[in-house]
């Protein structure tokens, strides 16, 4: 089977290896004449980043970039990336990286010509519709990792530096217009951060499938993201040059992504503010909350891990797929308590608030109380 496609849902995603080179035609479809590539620190430096500026200069389009990116992005680099647009005349970005380097980039798109603070388009109502549709930018968005699945959607999350809040700002026109899904590009990411990502993937894929709202279509989606991520993410962390696995790790990260339109839950809930006040990798984060997370869900999604069981291969219905959960993350060495991660018991009265006002709240199947998200804080950490 050849791994190679051309899709439309929920944008258009041109997948495949090598096809990083195809970014130049992409740009044009998006009207992109000037981009500015947004990435963060990490990649920056690195040959994949001066392959794809290569790629743009050969194409006439510059080599602008801007890579004063935190690995959780804030409004201070927003800022800094918002001036770095508009004082290279740029038309357009090209979001590159992992969620930190895609979550910026789409935000620089979108505030590049908004006059009101971001915090006004806060994921909370219609506060879109605040904003100046016709003042964002074109976005291409280019994968490097295999989790996030910022790619394919419409909102980034920010982090308030004053206040350490996670918030989503969402927006239908923050989805990009072309997106290219190289596996070639995550070739070169090491064990820990494939599998952190890679678990970023399988928790949305599993909140998605929990979450009580009805969206067949995501449900369907995030059943079969589950099922790549089990038998794909052991070869891509066992192998990193595996194209395969690293090819069907994109498409679950997309999957999981476009899942979630169904909606998150207590998982997110607890990463998004651990995540602001302790600076933890997100997904790996979000591995170490999903068993205390199944166990207080279990009455409500028993019946459907049940009959999902069977489908990923793993025997004993909610029971089995619930010692799975814990088995798969020992097998990437996960921690099993976030105090391993430098997360500490004591801000609790912090935590709990932030918790609850997270807007994965609202698509957990059990009604999250300041008594149940302080247990699983305390059976987490």
């Amino acid at each position: 089977m050849s791994l190679v496609g051309n899709w439309s849902y929920p944008t258009a995603v041109k997948f495949g290896a090598g096809r990083i080179a195809e970014l130049p035609g992409a740009c044009e479809a998006a009207g992109i004449k000037r981009p500015l590539l947004v990435t963060d620190k990490g990649l920056a430096p690195l040959p994949i980043t001066a392959a794809t500026l290569d790629i743009m200069e050969a194409a006439g389009l510059g080599r602008g970039i801007f890579s004063d990116v935190d690995p959780n992005p804030s409004e201070i680099n927003l800022a800094a990336g918002v001036a770095a647009y508009k004082e290279g005349g740029h038309d357009g970005v090209i979001a590159f990286g992992g969620g930190s380097g895609l979550d910026l980039g789409k935000m620089v798109a979108f505030m590049a010509g908004q006059t009101r603070p971001v915090w006004d388009f806060e994921d909370i109502g219609d506060w879109w519709t605040r904003a100046d549709a016709d003042a964002i930018a074109p976005i291409v968005a280019v994968p490097t990792t295999a989790g996030t699945g910022s790619e394919v959607g419409r909102a980034s999350v920010i982090t308030n530096s004053a206040t350490h809040e996670k918030k989503i700002i969402f927006h239908p026109k923050v989805l990009p217009s072309v997106v290219i899904c190289d596996p070639e590009l995550t070739v070169g990411m090491p064990p820990m951060i494939t599998a952190g990502t890679g678990l970023d993937a399988f928790a949305h894929c599993v909140e998605a499938f929990s979450s009580p709202f009805y969206h067949p279509m995501s449900q369907g989606i995030a059943l079969e993201g589950m099922r790549l991520v089990i038998d794909y993410l052991p070869r891509a962390y066992q192998d990193g040059t595996d194209v395969e696995a690293r090819a069907q790790m994109m498409s679950a990260a997309a999957m999981g992504a476009t899942a979630f339109q169904k909606g998150l839950g207590a998982i997110h809930a607890l990463s998004h503010p651990i995540g602001a006040v302790f600076n933890t990798h997100h997904g790996t984060t979000n591995a170490v909350c999903m068993p205390a997370v199944l166990d207080l869900n279990e009455p409500m999604i028993r019946d459907r891990f049940d009959r999902a069981a069977g489908y990923l291969g793993i025997d004993g219905g909610y029971d089995g797929f619930r010692a799975f959960v814990q088995t798969f993350n020992d097998s990437f060495n996960i921690p099993r308590k976030l105090s391993e991660m430098g997360v500490t018991g004591d801000k609790m009265d912090v935590l709990v608030p932030m918790a609850l006002s997270d807007p994965s709240c609202g698509g957990n199947p059990v009604e999250l109380t300041t008594e149940n998200v302080t247990a699983l804080f305390e059976a987490v950490i």
